[in-house]
């Protein structure tokens, strides 16, 4: 899923720029002091405060500290984040955002469970120009966000079933990927987050066109969202929703368990190292 930018709606993303501009001007300072004494390039805190540029989570809460104002820029930062994804997935992230159970089905390492630099990489692919960075650290950025529900208090519970081929298709980067196979590891050693292999010996079933979510509230009843090569649906109708259910259930079935699942993984690291 590609998280992009909305060129139309950037209100969010101006209120925090000009929640910079006004907290500069308070403290006195010119962009060349603030950049100075923070080490953040002068060009990059003057997009900012433009409502040019989406942030990293981090840069927002050094800048917190500078000017002494809590979380206040981490909570501007949070609210601008949400508006910048595209108007067709903002009710599956709302909806991921607040889940308590998350089953997934993904032919592809999933976002949330990506390293940063894998993530660039995926989301560079053959699109990258060099007039589109930006764009792709901006999507960076955004897909990093959301992996902030896998350590909240109480975390979701996750459980990812990983097709064979997205554990077997490598990026060009050898560490990255080395990197994004340990990654792996680790995710699942949380105990909120369950990881299983669907090895290509379990054949033919009927998830493997496209990547699946389920995820469940606190209270009402699951929604599916579905995604396959440029299209997205989010689906609620209860009979549709338990279809996709048991189509789940059959798949984690055959799929190895978490544990043969992780020796697995790192079966392909030693491979890769050797």
């Amino acid at each position: 899923m590609d998280e992009q930018p909305v060129g139309a709606q950037e209100s969010r993303r101006v209120e925090l720029g000009e929640t910079l501009r006004i907290l500069r001007d308070k403290a006195g300072k010119s962009l060349g002091q603030l950049a100075e004494e923070t080490s953040y390039d002068k060009s990059y805190l003057y997009r900012l405060e433009k409502g040019e540029r989406l942030s990293k989570r981090a840069v927002m809460e050094d800048l917190d500290r500078y000017h002494g104002t809590g979380d206040l820029l981490v909570r501007l930062w949070r609210d601008a984040r949400k508006e910048v994804i595209k108007d067709k997935y903002k009710a599956f992230m709302e909806l991921e955002a607040t889940a308590r159970m998350m089953w997934l089905f993904q032919l592809r390492v999933p976002g949330l469970l990506q390293t940063e630099d894998y993530a660039r990489a995926v989301l560079s692919g053959a699109r990258a120009t060099a007039g589109n960075s930006e764009e792709i650290e901006e999507q960076v950025t955004l897909r990093m966000g959301r992996q902030e529900l896998l350590y909240r208090q109480p975390a979701p519970r996750v459980r990812v079933i990983l097709d064979e081929g997205a554990l077997r298709r490598p990026v060009r980067d050898l560490k990255v990927w080395t990197d994004q196979l340990s990654y792996l590891v680790e995710a699942a050693e949380l105990p909120s987050v369950a990881i299983q292999v669907l090895p290509y010996t379990a054949g033919v079933h009927d998830l493997m066109d496209s990547h699946l979510w389920l995820l469940w509230q606190r209270a009402g009843d699951p929604v599916a969202y579905v995604e396959g090569n440029g299209f997205g649906e989010l689906i609620d109708e209860p009979d549709k929703v338990l279809s996709l259910c048991l189509s789940y259930d059959l798949v984690r079935d055959v799929a190895l368990t978490p544990a043969e699942s992780t020796a697995f993984i790192k079966s392909l690291l030693e491979e890769r190292r050797s």
